[in-house]
C-alpha cells in the first residue's frame, strides 16, 4: 500500500457540508491534556511532542525532514492541516522505531496513527556513503548537521537522498476521514521533524541504516594516510639538536644521556646538511696549512 491506499469506514456527517464545527485552540489543548491524563492513569507510558514556540523544527535534520515533505505536491496541500495540531500539543504520543512511527493524536476522539517507511535502497545508501566519505569529521558533526553544503545537498536530495519519497511512505489513521493524509497524520509527520531536533539519529533508524557507516568511511580514508602504529621516528643526537636550535650543550651534559627528541624531517635535513658543510670546510682548512721554509745560514748566503 502506498500513499493513496484505500481505507475502510465512512466519513462522519457533521453537517455544514461535512465539516466538523470549529474548536478553539485552548479547548483542543484542554482535551489533549485530559486524554493524556487518562492514558497515564491506565499505566501507559507516553512520549508527547511538546513545542516551546510555533517553530516546529530548528535543527538541520528536523527542518530538512519537514521541507522534504512539503516539497511534494501530494503533501504540500495536506501538511498545513497538521501544523495547528502539533503546535497545540495534540500529538500525545510519538514513537519512532525501525521502519515505522506509531502515534496517538487527540482530536474529536483519540486516534491511532501508524506510518510505515520503506528502507533506503542499498545502492542508494552505498552511493551516499561514498559521496560523504572524507567530508564528515566525526559522529557529532553528522548528528548536529555541521556538514559542508555539498554533503548537505547530497543528503537532502529529493530522489537520491536520505529522506523518503511519497512512494516509500504508507499511512494509516483510525479516524473516519477517507483521505490518507488527514490532519492527524500530518501532525504526526510534523512531529517526526520536531523529534529529530532532540534525537537526529532516529532518522537513520527509521530508514533502516546505520549512521556510523558514514563516519567510518571517512575514518578508513584517514587511516590510509597515517603513519603505521609502532613505527620508529627518526631522531637526532644532542649535538645535532644543538645545531638545529642554536643550543650549546652544557659542560656536564656528557655525564647523563640527553633524552631523544623527535625532530621534524625538514629540520633534520638542514642539520645534517650543516654538519656535512662544517666537516668539508674543516678538511679544506687543514689542507691549506703549510709550514714556512726556514732560511739557512752559512754557506748558502751570499758574501
Amino acid at each position: 500500500m502506498s500513499w493513496y491506499s484505500r481505507r475502510r469506514g465512512s466519513s462522519r456527517d457533521y453537517g455544514y457540508g461535512g465539516f466538523a464545527p470549529y474548536v478553539p485552540v485552548a479547548e483542543k489543548r484542554r482535551r489533549s491534556e485530559k486524554e493524556a491524563a487518562k492514558l497515564t492513569k491506565k499505566g501507559q507510558t507516553l512520549s508527547p511532542v511538546r513545542l516551546d514556540s510555533k517553530t516546529i523544527a530548528r535543527s538541520f535534520w528536523g527542518k530538512s525532514w519537514c521541507a522534504n515533505l512539503e516539497s511534494y505536491s501530494d503533501f504540500s496541500n495536506r501538511m498545513p492541516r497538521g501544523r495547528s495540531y502539533v503546535r497545540n500539543g495534540s500529538v500525545l504520543h510519538l514513537d519512532i522505531r525501525q521502519g515505522e512511527v506509531e502515534a496517538l493524536v487527540s482530536g474529536s476522539s483519540l486516534y491511532k496513527i501508524l506510518v510505515k517507511i520503506k528502507p533506503v535502497d542499498k545502492n542508494r545508501w552505498s552511493a551516499l556513503c561514498r559521496a560523504a566519505a572524507g567530508s564528515i569529521g566525526s559522529l557529532m558533526e553528522l548528528l548536529q548537521g555541521k556538514l559542508s553544503e555539498r554533503v548537505m545537498g547530497i543528503m537532502t536530495h529529493r530522489e537520491t537522498g536520505l529522506f523518503p519519497t511519497p512512494q516509500e511512505i504508507e499511512l494509516d489513521c483510525s479516524c473516519p476521514d477517507w483521505a490518507d493524509m488527514c490532519k492527524h497524520v500530518a501532525a504526526v509527520l510534523y512531529g517526526v521533524g520536531a523529534r529529530l531536533d532532540e534525537k537526529p539519529e532516529l532518522l537513520f533508524l527509521l530508514r533502516h541504516v546505520d549512521h556510523q557507516e558514514l563516519v567510518s568511511q571517512a575514518d578508513s580514508i584517514a587511516a590510509l594516510t597515517e603513519t603505521k602504529t609502532g613505527a620508529v621516528l627518526p631522531t637526532l643526537s644532542a649535538e645535532d639538536v644543538g645545531a638545529v636550535f642554536g643550543i650549546e650543550p652544557e659542560a656536564g651534559a656528557s655525564a647523563a644521556p640527553a633524552p631523544i627528541v623527535p625532530v621534524p624531517r625538514k629540520a633534520r635535513r638542514q642539520a645534517v646538511k650543516k654538519k656535512l658543510v662544517r666537516t668539508v670546510r674543516g678538511k679544506k682548512t687543514k689542507a691549506k696549512k703549510k709550514t714556512k721554509p726556514t732560511r739557512r745560514s752559512g754557506s748558502g748566503s751570499r758574501a
